[in-house]
């Protein structure tokens, strides 16, 4: 080995006397045509004027406190890490295209890190692809990692980018999310590593999620590896998976959540659901035991598609469930769609809870009676309102009608 480092030496030194005779006119790294020295980028973001916070180039680990400024267009071109003690601020207003046909364009709060996205509701957040014609999977999506508790071990790594999380700080603390928008999220590496909407990796309590969508995504709209986190006001719009997944543990809350298959969105895997919610698939016992608490939610399918299920909960996971509306309602003089289950708590990898409880109104195509309950306690009746649509005007998103004729 020293004398490949002998060899290395030698080339340097033989190199660099040939630039210094070359009539070359190509200036050498870390010169500009001039010769004057430029500063020479190391995709480490170390201050708010550290030449690799470049806005016509986001990527790179951020180390320090920094703000993505609403006076400036910004186009993301690989992940945007934020490192332990670092927080990333994106102001009102802010809009991120991120390069397309990428799986390594993301942006992940690691460990110790925090986001500060505080949009409003006149001026919200949004990340959104940058092809001229975008579609879903353009590019990764948002991933917060925590060190609140998961049920797969102390700690574990993400399924995509290999970022530790998970612990024994519950009451952790990855910042704030308010007034966001993701579209085109859910670049795939594989069949089995892929990136969702919002992606919450042990996630804490103090951490602030809330008036968040995500519209056209390649995989699940929003999915919760354990953690305590709560989310207020979510809506998913065509997500070519699952809506809504959790796993590993989570014991947060949620509030007012509403997702959507639209007519017309026929991107579907193998087994698209509503809700599918896992607990630990080696060990459905495994502690904490997936148990989320969701007030006020409507899951509304109307294309022509088949969906796995429009409500899954297995392999331990439990859940409260309350003021829930199931749609399956066809758009305007088309074909309603179909579900394989309204409800279903059975698995070959373990049941549901039997401490599962639902209280649900179904509507449309549904078969009310389609319910495979394992002991759960399943309330079907009218008179649910499900979410509360008024709070996502800010999306500008127009909401069809739950009526049925």
């Amino acid at each position: 080995m020293k004398k490949s480092k002998l060899f290395l030496s030698m080339f340097t030194i033989a190199t660099l006397l040939g630039s210094c005779s070359s009539d070359d006119d190509t200036p050498t790294p870390g010169t500009d045509d001039d010769g004057g020295v430029v500063e020479q980028k190391d995709d480490v973001i170390e201050s708010q004027d550290d030449p690799d916070l470049d806005p016509e180039d986001l990527h790179g680990e951020v180390r320090a406190n920094i703000t993505i400024s609403a006076d400036t267009e910004w186009m993301l071109t690989g992940a945007l890490k934020v490192m332990d003690g670092a927080t990333l601020k994106i102001e009102p207003g802010v809009t991120i295209k991120a390069r397309s046909g990428g799986t390594n364009v993301y942006i992940a709060v690691s460990q110790g890190g925090k986001i500060d996205a505080q949009g409003t509701a006149d001026s919200p957040i949004l990340v959104t692809s940058a092809a001229e014609n975008p579609r879903a999977g353009d590019w990764g999506g948002v991933m917060l990692a925590g060190y609140a508790q998961i049920n797969s071990g102390d700690v574990a790594e993400t399924e995509v980018a290999g970022i530790s999380y998970g612990g024994d700080n519950d009451a952790d603390n990855s910042g704030t999310i308010d007034y966001m928008i993701l579209e085109y999220t859910g670049a795939r590496i594989n069949g089995d590593q892929e990136f969702n909407g919002f992606t919450f990796y042990g996630v804490g309590s103090e951490t602030s999620i809330s008036n968040i969508m995500v519209r056209y995504g390649d995989d699940d709209g929003i999915e919760w590896f354990g953690g305590t986190v709560d989310v207020t006001n979510a809506l998913v719009v065509n997500a070519k998976d699952d809506w809504f997944d959790w796993t590993e543990g989570w014991t947060g809350t949620g509030k007012n959540f509403y997702g959507i298959r639209e007519f017309g969105f026929n991107d579907v895997t193998e087994d698209p659901r509503g809700i599918e919610a896992d607990s630990n698939s080696n060990n459905n016992d495994a502690s904490p035991r997936s148990n989320p608490t969701i007030d006020g939610l409507t899951l509304y399918h109307q294309s022509t598609i088949s969906m796995a299920d429009m409500i899954k909960i297995r392999r331990g996971s439990s859940a409260t469930i309350t003021n829930a509306v199931v749609a399956i309602i066809a758009a305007e003089d088309e074909d309603a769609g179909s579900a394989s289950d309204f409800i279903d708590l059975t698995d070959n990898s373990g049941d549901g809870s039997s401490e599962t409880s639902i209280n649900v109104t179904a509507l449309g195509a549904i078969d009310a009676t389609d319910i495979k309950a394992q002991g759960a306690t399943i309330t079907v009746g009218a008179g649910n309102t499900g979410a509360d649509t008024s709070v996502f005007a800010w999306t500008g998103y127009t909401f069809p009608s739950l009526d049925v004729e």
